[in-house]
């Protein structure tokens, strides 16, 4: 059975969106603009893997990101509530954080990167919001609620393990497990190294460019997402695209999950995973048969996309090790 506690905290910590949705919609415009600065500051990566997050021990890094000759990284500390700038010629910066406007928290960490000599010009706009109101004027979103920035955070401390765990299956073109703050979901996607009809785009914010280039070829993704609109809870989801002919209604675990005609995308519950007796084989299970259902139902020629067995002679199914 999964353990449901290490040093006193939840493994599976409850996260109803309601109880925390001031602290989502903040926590989700700090994060795009740490990750604009990531991307601005980059060079381009196809499907703009270039822009994202990664989990940390502690929170979500941008990993290292070049500044002339000099690399800096930033990260949330949702332990320390900390946000941190850390840079490779010894200097470091940073602020704590608290309930303030995004405005605010804009100014800060920008006067904090010219102090330490790191120019960063960003746009403004957040990306993929209905009401996007410019970082350095949004005086509207300043919650922050310590307790669910940390239960979030552990909830994408586990997903990220069971998410990579998943990934070591394919052998084909995958993405890493890593954090798109546009949408504020940490995902994985594989590739059939097909290429895909054009993308219609339309998505709020977000250039049609950036997103047919993200969905130039076909893919089969899945990730988990704190939740919003038709779907108010948190979840993890899993989609294809294109969606082959029959993928609506293909057989899938567990018995929890559904397809959403809204988002056309496969859902599960994060409660029936958190409630599970083992939420690891739940969740695994949710990521494999959406999977089968995209890859199989598409003709990708999965005998050379997929690994049959585990190189270090263990569990393919769990992805332990036996030495």
């Amino acid at each position: 059975m999964q353990a449901q506690s290490v040093a006193g905290f939840e493994v599976w910590p409850d996260l109803p969106l309601e109880s925390w949705s001031a602290t989502c919609a903040t926590l989700h415009l700090w994060t795009q603009i740490v990750g604009k600065i990531r991307l601005v500051q980059s060079a381009w990566v196809n499907h703009s893997w270039h822009a994202t997050l990664y989990v940390t021990a502690r929170g979500l890094t941008t990993s290292a990101v070049p500044c002339g000759t000099r690399m800096f990284q930033i990260d949330f500390d949702f332990v320390s509530h900390q946000l941190n700038v850390l840079s490779t010629d010894g200097s470091r910066g940073g602020f704590a954080l608290e309930p303030q406007s995004v405005a605010t928290f804009y100014a800060r960490l920008m006067d904090e990167l010219n102090r330490l000599h790191l120019p960063v010009n960003i746009r403004k706009t957040p990306n993929e919001v209905v009401d996007a109101i410019p970082f350095d004027r949004d005086e509207v979103h300043r919650a922050y609620d310590p307790v669910y920035a940390n239960r979030f955070w552990r909830i994408l401390v586990q997903a990220d393990r069971i998410f990579k765990t998943f990934r070591a299956r394919f052998i084909g073109k995958c993405s890493p497990v890593h954090f798109f703050w546009g949408a504020a979901d940490l995902a994985v996607t594989r590739f059939s190294g097909r290429r895909a009809p054009e993308h219609p785009g339309g998505i709020p914010n977000l250039p049609d460019r950036v997103t047919r280039e993200a969905y130039s070829h076909e893919v089969s993704s899945c990730g988990f997402w704190p939740g919003g609109g038709p779907v108010p809870y948190p979840a993890f989801y899993s989609y294809a695209y294109p969606e082959p002919a029959g993928f609506a209604a293909a057989p899938i675990q567990p018995g929890g999950a559904f397809y959403s005609t809204d988002l056309r995308e496969f859902i599960l519950p994060y409660d029936v995973v958190r409630r599970a007796t083992s939420p690891d084989d739940t969740l695994l299970d949710f990521l494999q048969t959406t999977y089968e259902a995209a890859a199989t139902l598409a003709n990708w020629e999965r005998a050379s996309l997929e690994r049959d067995h585990d190189p270090e002679g263990g569990s393919r199914r769990h992805g332990r090790k036996t030495l």
